[in-house]
């Protein structure tokens, strides 16, 4: 048995621009959910930190899967509209993993020396000029690591969207697998090596980042 035949790749690599665009969508959504809801765990309003509270702790206390089902099957039933796979897949892990990503922009503003926000204050700095120049400097370089393993945890993440009817990689390689199980051994071998080169890529790009924000820093 050939366990590199090239003739698997072709519907493999079809999969893989699915997983890419899934992941590239869900970590924008779930950036952006993060810093929203990392700063409303700051907030002074009690009913604002509530709120962000409950989606964090629904979100990291739940199943993605489930949240998939739920999305792509419960809520269109619910609210009588039809949400197409690739939305539903976006928003879910989106949402799930802005919930753990919120926690690490939480952490990281907390964990600012509160000297230099009394500095800050001292100069008659806004609060917008507090965030912007003293604040979100620092912090984005120490959520930067961790931003990364949330990226890549997400990006292993979207292998569960080929069950609400997906064609991502996963998705391929299961189909590949039913026209000729003999080739399944080879069919997982190429669906690893491309989850990791995929992921190794998405390493790179954060490690470049991670060194711009030190140069900044410094």
């Amino acid at each position: 048995m050939d366990f590199f035949s090239l003739e698997l790749l072709p519907p493999l690599l079809k999969g893989l621009q699915v997983t890419l665009l899934i992941t590239i969508y869900s970590t924008l959504l779930a950036l952006a959910l993060a810093f929203i809801a990392g700063f409303a765990r700051l907030s002074r309003f009690r009913i604002i930190r509530s709120t962000a509270a409950i989606y964090v702790e629904v979100f990291r206390g739940t199943s993605l899967l489930v949240q998939l089902f739920w999305m792509y099957f419960a809520l269109p039933i619910l609210l009588d509209i039809r949400v197409p796979a690739m939305t539903a897949a976006v928003i879910a892990i989106g949402l799930n993993y802005g919930a753990y990503g919120s926690e690490v922009v939480r952490s990281t503003v907390v964990a600012i020396p509160k000297g230099q926000v009394e500095a800050s204050i001292a100069l008659n700095f806004t609060p917008f000029q507090r965030m912007k120049n003293i604040i979100l400097p620092q912090a984005w370089a120490m959520m930067l690591p961790s931003f990364g393993n949330l990226q890549i945890e997400l990006l292993k993440g979207t292998s569960l969207v080929y069950l609400i009817t997906l064609t991502d990689l996963t998705y391929q390689g299961m189909m590949l697998r039913t026209y000729d199980i003999s080739q399944t051994t080879a069919i997982f071998i190429w669906i690893l090596i491309l989850y990791y080169a995929a992921a190794s890529l998405l390493t790179c790009v954060i490690r470049l980042a991670e060194r711009k924000a030190a140069v900044g820093r410094g």
